[in-house]
């Protein structure tokens, strides 16, 4: 076997080492995500903003863990899927005593569509380079759409908002897998799962929204954007999703 079959091989193991690893961070973190929302069922939606600014602080402090500790890299990882499950926790709580089937929809199909996705993203030769610039400015744009529906209401807005949003992030859940199978570094894992996490928890905030059931005497479909609800938490477009991103960049 020549030197250039051994490196090959090398490559090859490394990275099938690093989608194991990934992948477990990512059910890990996920894991953690249930324990928060299970955690913060008794707390107010104002204790869910102070968590969604922590788990983005942590996920900014992920960038530069990398240079001096994996371990705590992976930590600020597992703190991220805590911290999002106790800031999401008024909203699961709210669907799973009003519509229960919403999140066993939501959840069904999140599974389905990042698994598609991930395979396509992970199988194909093709470089996604280009759709990753596109995806990037498209997840801005739709963060910004979503900032107008909190403050304007638009006929039908939360369900272009939602089908917009589950059209970005099939392109940057194909373009994570690209990078997973490409990456041979793997002091990256922890940057590569937290983008992975970060695109199945949004495509399940938008199957959420899309799989609600109307309440009675609410004509208005935008109404999960309005501050003025009780018990509605919007869950922000991409939250982290920019640095999650442009973390798994830095580890690449």
């Amino acid at each position: 076997m020549s030197s250039f079959d051994y490196g090959g091989v090398a490559v090859e193991n490394r990275t099938r080492t690093l989608f194991g690893q990934v992948m477990w961070y990512v059910a890990a973190t996920a894991g953690l995500f249930a324990l928060g929302a299970y955690l913060g069922r008794n707390l107010g939606n104002g204790w869910a903003f102070v968590f969604f600014i922590l788990a983005f602080v942590c996920l900014i402090g992920m960038r530069f863990a990398v240079r001096s500790s994996a371990g705590l890299a992976v930590a600020l990882l597992f703190a991220v899927g805590l911290l999002l499950g106790l800031g999401m926790s008024p909203t699961l709580l709210y669907y799973a005593s009003a519509d229960p089937q919403a999140l066993w929809e939501a959840g069904g199909a999140t599974a389905l569509f990042v698994a598609g996705c991930g395979a396509f993203g992970y199988a194909t030769r093709t470089d996604l380079s280009g759709l990753a610039r596109v995806s990037f400015w498209a997840l801005l744009a739709l963060i910004v759409f979503g900032i107008v529906l909190i403050f304007v209401q638009i006929p039908g807005g939360a369900l272009i908002y939602s089908i917009l949003g589950l059209v970005v992030f099939a392109g940057l859940t194909m373009v994570d897998f690209q990078r997973l199978r490409r990456t041979t570094d793997l002091d990256s894992a922890p940057f590569i799962a937290a983008s992975i996490f970060l695109d199945a928890l949004n495509v399940f905030s938008f199957f959420l929204q899309l799989f609600r059931r109307p309440e009675p005497g609410l004509i208005n479909d935008a109404f999960m954007y309005r501050p003025r609800r009780r018990r509605r938490t919007a869950i922000c477009p991409g939250m982290g999703r920019t640095v999650g991103r442009s973390t798994a960049d830095a580890g690449a």
